[in-house]
């Protein structure tokens, strides 16, 4: 097998011209090309008068080393075929199931590498099913009316179901091609394969987790939705049952295997553990607020005239303030929409989310600013929490009720005035926005720093900083605010208890999140 690297393809090249191409780079006919497969697909935009994509493909051809012997390209080199994702062996020995707990990222690999290799797990997940909340969620932002228990936060999926499902990661673990080929397997598309910044796009990610779970119950597990974990019951240092709570009531359930993927914001159960003696920490993450740009004006400053021709452009932006705060850009939305997040009453939080087509107007991103948990007024393993919470009621109080949003213009935040009428940027979000001051609902030190990165932001990305562009607040819920102590078992001290996936501490989106939750699984299974 062959590698040929940084393959250029014009525009309008891609991807009737990729055999063509990749043939006359090895110096052979296309028909002599036994197989071919693109494996990695980005676009080159430093010289807007010239940008095109960048391909790396692996070959397959008749007589590869006189080929090679006689190719000059060093964009041409042996590869072997990429090793495929092996399950270690089973040693679990219990006659009890494995419980997973919470139907995010994390606990659905989790309960399907489970199930794959003979452990079929009992999976607790206390919203509804993704049908179910799709409808719940949409009632929500028609009306501003929250269920607590069915929610952008909380339902089969996770929070990652309502949002752009990017698979973007910074890590490289060589479980996560795995990931890839099962999602295409469960209905995502394929060219998440090979996409330099892959993503599903909320509307099909929401198919592909209700065939996921179709397959968890053909393996024989027992899915209870609407069921809570409430309390472990704990001896000697070990797991020895749960309690959940279910429509019928509170119910006893012998455990002595509990993956605990409970998202980042199931505080109540952050709450039961800490009470209950499981060692955590606070954590880092970020807090601050959705930026929104036209989606035009944005393709075209990334990608100059060729803009039309390309799909919908996104970015990426950090500085570091002299100050000693950092501002960065968070979980970019190409083409979608800034919506509503909350899971409890009283506390406004946003997200972004985009459809598979990200044919919107705007572009929306996470405006953030990193918080140590020096920031948070305490040592308490739950301070990140109620630091989150307090601006999150600002917020509301700010946006008027309703869970209507506040929000202010960039022209007028950086000029420090309240917004009284909004620019030429339409804000997205729903139930809707009331024009006002972000400074009421963030912390000083956040606001002072995103003023700092506005300027620097726009010298790097044209337009960023356009007046008329549109701030909607808050963000809070970028990343866990807990770390939840597990060693390199993947336990807690508490043995039997397997902490996993971004509420957990241990992931930072979709992508790592089911690369840990097949990580705990392994765990799992080693008995």
């Amino acid at each position: 097998m062959l590698q040929i690297q940084n393959m250029p393809l014009p525009v309008e090249g891609f991807p009737a011209q990729l055999e063509k191409r990749a043939a006359k780079l090895l110096g052979i006919r296309p028909e002599q090309l036994q197989s071919l497969e693109l494996v990695r697909l980005s676009i080159d935009a430093r010289k807007k008068s010239d940008v095109h994509y960048v391909c790396t493909v692996r070959a397959v051809v008749e007589g590869e080393e006189k080929l090679l012997a006689r190719c000059r390209d060093r964009r041409v080199s042996p590869c072997l075929p990429p090793r495929p994702y092996v399950f270690p062996a089973v040693g679990r020995r219990s006659t009890l199931p494995p419980v997973v707990a919470g139907m995010g990222p994390a606990g659905l690999f989790a309960a399907l590498f489970l199930a794959r290799n003979g452990l079929p797990p009992i999976v607790l997940e206390r919203g509804r099913p993704v049908e179910e909340r799709t409808k719940d969620v949409e009632q929500f932002w028609a009306t501003g009316v929250l269920d607590p228990s069915s929610n952008v936060q909380f339902g089969e999926g996770g929070a990652g179901t309502f949002s752009d499902g990017k698979l973007t990661t910074g890590t490289h673990d060589p479980r996560i091609s795995t990931v890839f080929r099962t999602l295409v397997e469960a209905g995502a598309p394929a060219d998440i394969l090979y996409q330099h910044k892959p993503h599903i796009g909320t509307d099909v990610l929401r198919e592909v987790v209700r065939r996921l779970r179709e397959e968890l119950l053909s393996l024989g597990c027992d899915v209870r939705f609407g069921h809570k974990l409430a309390g472990l019951d704990i001896r000697s240092g070990a797991l020895a049952g749960l309690t959940v709570e279910g429509p019928g009531g509170a119910y006893p359930l012998p455990c002595d295997a509990l993956v605990l993927s409970p998202g980042h914001s199931a505080r109540d159960t952050f709450r039961m553990l800490l009470d209950a003696g499981v060692p955590m920490a606070p954590k880092p993450f970020a807090i601050g607020v959705r930026i929104e740009h036209s989606q035009s004006a944005v393709s075209e400053a990334q990608f100059g005239p060729a803009w039309e021709r390309l799909p919908a452009a996104d970015y990426k932006l950090a500085c570091h303030l002299p100050g000693g705060r950092s501002a960065f850009t968070f979980c970019v939305c190409p083409g979608g929409q800034v919506v509503a997040a909350a899971s409890e009453e009283g506390r406004l939080v946003t997200n972004g989310m985009s459809l598979r087509a990200r044919d919107g107007a705007n572009i929306n991103g996470g405006f953030l600013v990193g918080v140590e948990p020096a920031d948070f007024g305490s040592a308490h393993p739950l301070a990140g929490v109620e630091f989150q919470r307090r601006w999150e009621e600002a917020a509301f109080a700010l946006g008027g009720g309703g869970f209507r949003a506040p929000a202010q213009t960039v022209g007028d935040f950086l000029a420090g005035r309240p917004s009284k009428s909004l620019g030429d940027v339409a804000p997205t979000y729903r139930p809707g926005v009331t024009p006002a001051s972000l400074d009421l609902c963030l912390p000083d030190y956040v606001t002072d720093t995103l003023r700092g990165a506005l300027p620097l932001f726009d010298r790097k990305l044209r337009g960023f900083a356009h007046p008329g562009a549109l701030l909607t607040g808050v963000e809070t819920r970028s990343s866990s605010p807990v770390r939840i102590l597990r060693g390199e078992d993947c336990q807690s001290p508490v043995r039997g208890l397997y902490p996993c996936g971004e509420g957990a501490g241990y992931a930072g989106g979709i992508t790592s999140a089911a690369v840990d939750g097949i990580r705990v699984a392994e765990a799992v299974a080693g008995g």
